[in-house]
């Protein structure tokens, strides 16, 4: 793509994120069901983390496109190493595992991770916006351009260290609270649970992997942004 087309595609994206976490998060309170939206508020559910990660990297992008366009090429460089970062680590692997995993349970047991009372709270087209159309946009930014990866066994180490923030962020709730974020997780025992988690996180280190290889596949090894 033409740097201004993309400069306008990431503008895009940047402001359906902003809107979409925006939505999310200012639900009105009283139509809440009980059981969701307690501690830690929406900030505990990786699908609105998603959201604001998405949010940020097209944010950066938009901003890496600028610089270009304005020819200011030394600055434009740095941006454009934390863009390629955040989309290789974080945005595409996050946001595939979150659309796969929620539509695989949901399809299996909807109640283990959307309970039917939240139909009534978030619109579906809200539904789909935070766990349907963030894997297209995840492959279309793939398309779009070339992203430098990092050495793998950095990237996984960063990948791992912000899985390892996660879980810890749900255990300290689920010890705070005594209720889980996610139904789901009080089906485990503490082994079972902990096979859950180490599961989960083979399966997001898969999507970094399968995000690599495509990004190697459509882009070859050598046609990186500069």
């Amino acid at each position: 793509m033409e740097i201004s087309t993309l400069a306008t595609y990431h503008c895009l994206a940047f402001v359906w994120y902003f809107f979409v976490a925006y939505s999310i998060t200012h639900l009105k309170t009283e139509e809440r069901p009980s059981e969701v939206f307690l501690y830690g508020g929406q900030w505990k559910y990786l699908t609105v983390l998603n959201l604001v990660l998405q949010a940020v990297f097209y944010g950066v992008s938009f901003l890496a496109d600028v610089l270009r366009l304005i020819k200011k090429l030394r600055c434009a460089k740095c941006i454009i190493s934390s863009r390629d970062l955040l989309f290789s680590v974080l945005a595409f692997p996050v946001s595939t595992f979150v659309c796969v995993s929620f539509w695989t349970l949901y399809t299996y047991n909807r109640e283990l991770v959307y309970p039917k009372s939240l139909d009534g709270v978030i619109p579906l087209w809200l539904n789909h916006a935070m766990h349907t159309a963030i894997l297209p946009f995840a492959l279309l930014e793939i398309f779009a351009l070339p992203h430098r990866y990092p050495a793998k066994k950095k990237g996984l180490i960063l990948l791992g260290l912000v899985a390892f923030l996660y879980i810890s962020w749900v255990l300290w709730i689920y010890s705070v609270t005594g209720e889980w974020v996610y139904p789901l997780f009080a089906l485990f025992s503490p082994p079972g649970l902990a096979a859950f988690f180490a599961g989960s996180l083979a399966i997001i280190i898969a999507f970094y992997n399968f995000g690599e290889f495509l990004n190697r596949m459509i882009w070859g090894q050598s046609k990186f942004s500069s």
